[in-house]
C-alpha cells in the first residue's frame, strides 16, 4: 500500500508540540484538506449573506418568520431521526475547555454530557487547539491521567459506565484557524475542530457505544445548518461509518435563527438532536442586529435581563415547543455561577437562584440543562430528577399550549428594567479581566463569582457600544459617552494593578486588554465579534 499523498495544507507560524504529529497525520491533513476544499467557498457565501440580512434588519428594525420556509413549518409529519441511546438522557449538561484537568473532571461531574469546548470557553492558540485534541484522544483510549504540578493533586477517570458523554462544540463558522492554511488561505476553524475530532475518534466513539456529537454554535440561519448536514453526509462517506452516525445539538443563540427553529431541524433532521438555549449569545445577537433599531431595542444591565422576561420566555418556550414536536431534545441555559470556597453565605444564595432557574427550565419542558461548575451538578440534577423521575426526558410534552408571534420575540421593551451606571462598570471590569485572560490563552474565566467565556464578554462590550450610541441617560444623571467609558476603564485599570500588586500587572496583558475593550466598545463602525481582532493580537 503507498503512502497518503502529502496533505496540501501547511502547518504556519505555530511552534512544534509534543505529540502534535498525533493529531496532524497525514491521513487526518488530508480529510481536512478536502473539507476545506469542498465547504469553504460556501462557508464564504453563507458569511455575506450574513451581512445582507444585517443590512435589512438595519433597514426595518424587524424579522419575521421565514414566508419561502412556511410549507416546513406547517408539514406535522416529519421529525428528526431517532435518538441514539448515549444522547437520550441529557438532563444535566457540564461545559467547559479541553484542557487536560477539566477533561478529566467534566467526564467524571456526574453531568449526563461534556460540552467539550473548541469555541467560546477556549482561546484558540495552537496549543489549545492540538492538546485538546489529544486530550479528547487520550480519553477515549483512558491515557488521560494527570497529575497537577502545583498542588501534586492526582486526576484519574472513574470507570466508563460513570463518565459523561461527549459533545464537542467546534468554533462558529466566523473563525478561522491561521496557523492551518491552503495556498497562503487560512482554513476555517469549525472544518479543523470538526475534521480532527472526526477523524481520529468517530470509529472509537461507535465501538464505546457513543458516536461523534456535536454543538454547533453561532448559527445564523438554516442554510447555515444545511451545510453542516452537506459536511456530515461527506465525513460519514468519507470515513466509512453509517449515514445519521452523527448527532448535532444546535445553539439558538442568534436572533435569526430564533425565526428558523423548525428549518433548522429539518435541513439536520437525519443528525439532529436537539436545540439549546444560548442566553448570553443571544442577547448579543439582538444588540448586534438590533442596534440602530432606537430606544426600544436598548437592552437593561446583562444580569436584569432574566430568563422570565417576556421576550426570552417567548424564546425559550418556543424553542421547547418546537423541539418536542419534532422529537428533538430542547436544552436550557447556563448556570455560570462559581461556588465560594471562602464565603458560604455567598453560596446560599447562589444556589438558591441556581435552582430556581433549575426548577422553571425543568417545569416549563426541557430535557435539560447546562451548569459550569462539578457544584452544580447535584442541584440541576435535583430539579430535573423531581420532573423526569425516571423517564430520560420529557419530549412527550409538545406545549401545544405556546403560541408565539414573530413580534414577541423582538419586544426587548416589554421588560422593565433600565441601563444603570453600576452596569456600565460591571460590563467594563468584565470586558477587560475577560480579554486580559482570553489573550494568555484562557477562554473560561472565573470573574467574581461567575464562569465568563467569550459570550459574556460580547454582551458586555455590546452593551457599552450600544448604551453610548443610544445616548442612555443613568439613573444618577450620567450619560453614557465614549469619554465616560475611557474614566471608567482607566480607574478599573488602576484598581487591578492595586488589586493584583506591579509585578503580576506588568507581567499580564492588562493596558492590552484594555485598549482593546475600548476599540471594540467605542469604535464607530461595530466589530462584528470580538474575537477577530482579539485572535489577531493572541499569540501562539
Amino acid at each position: 500500500m503507498s503512502a497518503p499523498a502529502p496533505s496540501p495544507l501547511a502547518v504556519v507560524d505555530a511552534d512544534t508540540l509534543p505529540r502534535q504529529d498525533e493529531v496532524l497525520d497525514p491521513a487526518a491533513l488530508a480529510f481536512v484538506a478536502e473539507l476545506h476544499r469542498r465547504f469553504t467557498p460556501r462557508r464564504d457565501e453563507l458569511l455575506i449573506r450574513r451581512h445582507e440580512r444585517r443590512a435589512e434588519i438595519a433597514r426595518t428594525s424587524t424579522l419575521d418568520f421565514l414566508p419561502e420556509t412556511a410549507a416546513v413549518r406547517a408539514d406535522d409529519s416529519w421529525r428528526v431521526a431517532p435518538c441514539p441511546p448515549a444522547l437520550n438522557d441529557r438532563r444535566v449538561e457540564i461545559t467547559g475547555p479541553t484542557d487536560r484537568k477539566m477533561t478529566i473532571n467534566a467526564l467524571n461531574s456526574g453531568a449526563r454530557i461534556w460540552l467539550a469546548d473548541f469555541e467560546d470557553a477556549s482561546a484558540p492558540t495552537w496549543e489549545n487547539v492540538i492538546t485538546g485534541q489529544l486530550n479528547l484522544m487520550d480519553a477515549y483510549a483512558r491515557k488521560v491521567d494527570y497529575t497537577d504540578p502545583v498542588s501534586g493533586k492526582s486526576y484519574a477517570l472513574k470507570p466508563a459506565d460513570e463518565l459523561a458523554t461527549v459533545v464537542t462544540r467546534p468554533r462558529g463558522w466566523h473563525l478561522d484557524e491561521r496557523h492551518l492554511q491552503f495556498e497562503g488561505r487560512a482554513v476555517p476553524g469549525a472544518l479543523v475542530d470538526f475534521g480532527l475530532y472526526f477523524f481520529h475518534n468517530a470509529k472509537r466513539l461507535i465501538e464505546l457505544g457513543k458516536g461523534p456529537y456535536f454543538y454547533l454554535p453561532k448559527t445564523e440561519s438554516h442554510l447555515e445548518a444545511r451545510l453542516w448536514n452537506d459536511v456530515f453526509v461527506f465525513a460519514q462517506d468519507y470515513v466509512g461509518i453509517p449515514q445519521g452516525t452523527v448527532r448535532a445539538t444546535v445553539l439558538i443563540e442568534t436572533i435569526t435563527a430564533a425565526y428558523e427553529m423548525d428549518e433548522i431541524l429539518y435541513e439536520l433532521r437525519d443528525h439532529a438532536s436537539g436545540l439549546n438555549a444560548g442566553r448570553w449569545d443571544y442577547l448579543f445577537s439582538i444588540v448586534k442586529n438590533f442596534r440602530d433599531g432606537g430606544a426600544k431595542f436598548v437592552l437593561p444591565d446583562r444580569n436584569a435581563v432574566t430568563m422570565t422576561a417576556p421576550f426570552m420566555r417567548a424564546y425559550t418556550e418556543l424553542l421547547v415547543r418546537t423541539c418536542h414536536k419534532r422529537g428533538a431534545h430542547a436544552i436550557g441555559g447556563m448556570a455560570a455561577f462559581i461556588p465560594s470556597r471562602r464565603d458560604p453565605e455567598v453560596n446560599k444564595v447562589a444556589f438558591a437562584k441556581v435552582k430556581d432557574d433549575k426548577d422553571r427550565e425543568a417545569a416549563d419542558g426541557f430535557d435539560g440543562s447546562w451548569v459550569a461548575h462539578p457544584d452544580l451538578v447535584p442541584i440541576a440534577l435535583a430539579s430535573f430528577d423531581a420532573v423526569l423521575g425516571e423517564r430520560p426526558n420529557q419530549k412527550d410534552r409538545l406545549r401545544e399550549d405556546v403560541s408565539v408571534t414573530a413580534a414577541e420575540l423582538i419586544a426587548v421593551d416589554s421588560l422593565d428594567a433600565r441601563p444603570t451606571y453600576q452596569g456600565l462598570i460591571g460590563a467594563v471590569q468584565v470586558g477587560i479581566r475577560y480579554i486580559e485572560a482570553w489573550l494568555r490563552g484562557l477562554g473560561a474565566v472565573a470573574i467574581f463569582n461567575l464562569m465568563e467565556d467569550a459570550a459574556t464578554a460580547e454582551i458586555s462590550r455590546s452593551q457599552i457600544w450600544q448604551w453610548i450610541n443610544a445616548g442612555v441617560v443613568f439613573e444618577n444623571g450620567e450619560t453614557a459617552t465614549a469619554d465616560l467609558a475611557r474614566k471608567i476603564a482607566a480607574e478599573e485599570l488602576a484598581a487591578i494593578r492595586g488589586e493584583i500588586g506591579e509585578e503580576a500587572f506588568t507581567a499580564g496583558k492588562w493596558q492590552q486588554a484594555h485598549d482593546l475593550l475600548l476599540t471594540v466598545a467605542l469604535d464607530e463602525d461595530y466589530e462584528e465579534f470580538l474575537t477577530l481582532p482579539a485572535y489577531e493580537q493572541l499569540r501562539g
